[in-house]
């Protein structure tokens, strides 16, 4: 198999030269690496004369100015900078073949490949394949990945992205977890994969902060506590998207920091960030129930009205917030909840939210149930909203799932 890499720099060139190990790889770039253990060309076509597959691995930089070294919090917000990246596409359509297979790694946000770049290429095949690979450490990552990410237009595992998946098996074997997603899904999948670096770097540096004004505390200590936590903190706890934080304790914690922030000037507010994200995060699926019910002229009907199933305590419940936010714009609310003893006098069409997932049992509780996992029967006509994406189908109803927009149930 024939590999050209386009652009082979920071990240291009390590990258190549694992490949060469494996294949016949030649490097484009405009000003060649000499120092490269692959053979290098500033001739983009006579790089990418019958290679198979071909890699772009071009920056998509921002100013000078965003880089980090100096404050930026303060400058306005803006994308990637991607005009190198459609520079390069438009020359490879001038020079592709239908046959080839052209691979961006490049990071983009989601939704840049689908509006602006993939239409730049006007021959060959196509594929996103983002790397989760850290600077000092690419080749190793390459031979060991956290995540093999593919896009594809659909999401589909098709023909190309099959062909992806045998070049790295000689790389990389074929045990790594494997997300393969629509181009926006392995967009979002690399760059959320950063940020949440960078939060979880701002939180332990945090209680560094804290040790510093607060006095008596090694952060080492609070921190080692932290890593020992496997179940919920560094698991896969709490990394399915659904309802937002509740219950007695997390949210009023965060309240509580915020004037610890305060009492120690440590100059900075992360809690009131998490909070304002919470509360908008609740507007937003108010609002989408909201859309709904004014749309069929029906009420909302709130499945689970306890902070989580199993509870009767209603402390910090999410329900009731996303309740009060909808009942502010005059849709009528109703809650159903055998262990808060709210019910239906009688089955009601409405809009109802699963804020209970449904798919969990009663197990462990003294409630009887009859052989359904629901709270309450959920007339014909009615439509489900489901945050959980759990229900595939329920006879009658419309199943709408909450943050998948590209499957409709």
């Amino acid at each position: 198999m024939k590999i050209a890499m386009i652009g082979c720099g920071k990240l291009g060139l390590p990258v190549a030269e694992v490949m060469a190990d494996h294949y016949n790889v030649v490097g484009y770039d405009l000003t060649p690496n000499l120092q490269a253990k692959i053979p290098m060309t500033s001739n983009i076509a006579e790089a990418m004369h019958d290679r198979d597959i071909i890699f772009v691995a071009v920056p998509t930089p921002h100013d000078s100015e965003y880089g980090g070294e100096k404050p930026i919090a303060d400058l306005p917000a803006r994308d990637f900078n991607y005009s190198i990246v459609q520079d390069v596409l438009k020359k490879i359509s001038l020079n592709a073949k239908d046959t080839q297979l052209i691979v961006l790694i490049s990071t983009v946000l989601p939704g840049t490949i689908r509006n602006h770049l993939r239409h730049l290429l006007t021959k060959g095949k196509f594929i996103y394949n983002p790397y989760v690979a850290a600077m000092g450490s690419i080749k190793q990552d390459m031979a060991n990945p956290e995540c093999l990410i593919i896009g594809t237009e659909d999401g589909q595992m098709n023909e190309d992205a099959i062909a992806i998946l045998k070049f790295y098996e000689p790389i990389c074997g074929n045990k790594c977890p494997l997300a393969i997603g629509t181009w926006d899904e392995a967009e979002a999948i690399k760059v959320f994969y950063n940020t949440y670096i960078s939060a979880k770097l701002s939180i332990v540096n945090m209680i560094q902060d804290v040790a510093e004004r607060n006095g008596n505390i090694n952060v080492d200590v609070v921190t080692n506590a932290l890593m020992s936590a496997t179940h919920r903190i560094t698991s896969a706890k709490y990394l399915t998207a659904g309802l937002g934080d509740a219950g007695p304790c997390h949210p009023r914690d965060n309240i509580a920091l915020r004037f610890l922030s305060e009492r120690l000037n440590l100059g900075y507010d992360l809690f009131q960030a998490i909070m304002n994200s919470r509360e908008r995060q609740a507007k937003n699926l108010a609002y989408r129930l909201i859309e709904i019910a004014n749309a069929k002229n029906l009420p909302v009907v709130i499945h689970g009205k306890s902070y989580k199933p199993y509870i009767e305590y209603t402390h910090g419940s999410y329900s009731l917030l996303l309740g009060y936010f909808v009942e502010a714009a005059g849709v009528p609310v109703f809650y159903v909840d055998p262990l808060t003893g709210d019910s239906l006098t009688e089955p009601m069409q409405a809009v109802y939210l699963m804020a209970h997932n449904p798919a969990v049992s009663y197990a462990g509780t003294d409630i009887t149930k009859e052989n359904t996992e629901y709270y309450c029967v959920i007339p014909s006509g009615s439509v489900i909203l489901d945050p959980w994406r759990t229900i595939l189908s329920y006879p009658g109803c419309d199943v709408i799932h909450y943050g998948n927009t590209r499957c409709k149930c």
